[in-house]
């Protein structure tokens, strides 16, 4: 998708209405309120009306952030009316325009289908229209219809309706997110496209995908952009993040109560409900299971967190997506997740390009110097998004000096931010897998499994089997189709600086010496002590 540029906007709202139906009344109102808040909304007062919309309304409708259209029993019987549809889906899909429906005393599922007084309407102005002409406004007002969907309107108290769509259009446009930020997410819509296929919006049934990677591989960030694209054709969504700390942060609290908690929290900020209590495990299943949601767990690493929030397909209504971060491949499997998309490191080009927009504010280098030294800095950050983004954003604005000073330090050296994300995942291991990826960071990164396998000292060689398999499954190594071991650069420093930490100023009491000064130092003194050495 294309978004529009945010100086292209000069209106906030473009409302698609039938004017003998609520122009006088419902409308009036809706406008003032709009106007009460500031916002600046397109009128047509002026605009006269024949058979076909007026270049002036279309590129009204193209500036406008969000369009809302008001359904009501004569809407259809205009082709005005039904032309504006058309073109506002357009830009809906072609410049991402926010679109929400309000269905003034008319049913949602009439609009959809076409049936009711609702449908004569619709029948009565396709006569004497061509068939692609009728496809195009049956298309479009079974697309807008499902926006939202079905749920209840209480049009008795229209004072209590319009605060209630005021608010939802004062929320959607203060949470748009600028254009500007996806069109700078490099390689961003690659991986749209390829979730496109897994989500597969088209498709009835409750479908759960998982999105898994390396920490700082950008899933995240895939699937805030996901969330962002998609929300607003589901009744009701939910970006619940980190789930992991989520979960963790009640060591006063057993399995049960974990769950309880973890599915409160859910339900609290789904339904913007913050004094919610619930008081069993079935309140998920019980208050979704008719809904049309867009779900987004961020960082799961437990299965019970996947227990607790989605045990279930039949939990949520038709056609409702459910998408899971996570390091942990294993754990999709485990929940029997059959559809997942592993997130691959940005090409050389792409790591490039992300690292010169954090240190230069653009796509480039800013000088031929820099150029040569950036791509030193990308090879360090072993085109991971989060590295390039951390030391790109440390170099801005540094000196030819600095340039030059920085780079050998940051060779052996973490930056803290980087340190923080990489550490959570080698902290979640069982000692013996700490002690394997350790051996791996230090020595045998690049080396066949088999070699690993005879090198490291465990009780059996089915136990480094099984650590590597946790430690690939895990995202903090690769094993490839040749056999392969590889752990990615930065994960590598990390095992370093962990060992290292083991005694900061006695090296002979480190499990592994890596550098030839610290192994001199050490031969030096004579040092008895139990270490491999490593250049």
């Amino acid at each position: 998708m294309a978004f529009a540029s945010s100086n292209s906007w000069r209106y906030d709202v473009f409302p698609s209405f039938r004017g003998e139906d609520v122009r006088n009344n419902f409308l009036s109102h809706l406008l003032k309120e709009f106007e009460s808040k500031g916002l600046v909304t397109f009128r047509d007062d002026h605009i006269e009306r024949s058979h076909t919309i007026s270049p002036e309304l279309r590129a009204a409708i193209r500036e406008s952030k969000i369009a809302v259209v008001l359904f009501s029993e004569n809407y259809a019987s205009s082709s005005w009316c039904l032309d504006e549809l058309v073109e506002i889906l357009k830009c809906k899909e072609e410049q991402g325009q926010k679109v929400m429906p309000v269905f003034y005393k008319v049913d949602p599922s009439d609009v959809r289908k076409q049936t009711g007084k609702f449908g004569m309407s619709f029948l009565e102005t396709c006569c004497g229209k061509t068939e692609e002409q009728q496809h195009q406004w049956r298309q479009a007002l079974t697309h807008a219809a499902n926006i939202v969907g079905d749920h209840p309107q209480d049009w008795d108290n229209e004072a209590y309706m319009i605060t209630e769509i005021i608010k939802d259009v004062v929320n959607k446009l203060l949470n748009a997110t600028p254009s500007k930020y996806y069109n700078d997410l490099v390689g961003i819509e690659a991986h749209i496209a390829k979730m496109d296929s897994l989500l597969c919006l088209e498709s009835q049934g409750v479908r759960i995908i998982g999105i898994w990677g390396p920490a700082g591989v950008g899933k995240t960030t895939i699937a805030r952009a996901l969330y962002n694209e998609y929300h607003e054709n589901f009744k009701l969504s939910i970006f619940m993040e980190n789930v992991r700390e989520s979960y963790n942060g009640e060591a006063d609290l057993d399995d049960y109560g974990l769950k309880l908690r973890l599915q409160q929290r859910f339900l609290s900020k789904l339904l913007d409900h913050k004094d919610l209590r619930i008081r069993h495990l079935g309140a998920i299943e019980e208050r979704l299971k008719n809904q049309k949601v867009l779900v987004i767990l961020d960082d799961v690493d437990n299965i019970e967190q996947l227990k607790a929030l989605a045990k279930e397909t039949q939990w949520f209504g038709n056609e409702s997506r459910i998408i899971v971060t996570t390091q942990n491949k294993q754990l999709l499997v485990s929940h029997e997740i059959n559809h997942m998309y592993k997130v691959a490191y940005p090409s050389k080009q792409e790591a490039l390009t992300i690292f010169c927009q954090h240190a230069f504010n653009q796509n480039f280098p800013s000088d031929h110097f820099k150029g040569l030294l950036a791509t030193e800095f990308v090879a360090l950050a072993g085109h991971l998004p989060l590295g390039l983004r951390v030391l790109g954003s440390f170099m801005r604005g540094k000196s030819k000096e600095e340039w030059e000073f920085s780079l050998p330090t940051l060779k052996n050296r973490l930056d803290g931010e980087i340190e923080k994300v990489l550490k959570v995942g080698y902290n979640g291991l069982h000692i013996d897998d700490k002690a394997l990826f350790l051996h791996i960071a230090c020595l045998f990164s690049g080396h066949h499994k088999n070699y690993v396998k005879e090198m490291v000292i465990a009780n059996n060689d089915s136990d480094v089997s099984f650590g590597l398999k946790v430690l690939a499954d895990k995202s903090l190594i690769q094993i490839y189709e040749n056999g392969i071991v590889e752990m990615h650069s930065l994960l590598r420093q990390l095992g370093r600086e962990v060992v290292r930490e083991q005694s900061m100023y006695e090296p002979g009491k480190r499990q592994f010496l890596m550098n030839a000064r610290d192994t001199c130092g050490v031969l030096a003194k004579n040092t008895e002590s139990s270490f491999f050495f490593f250049y």
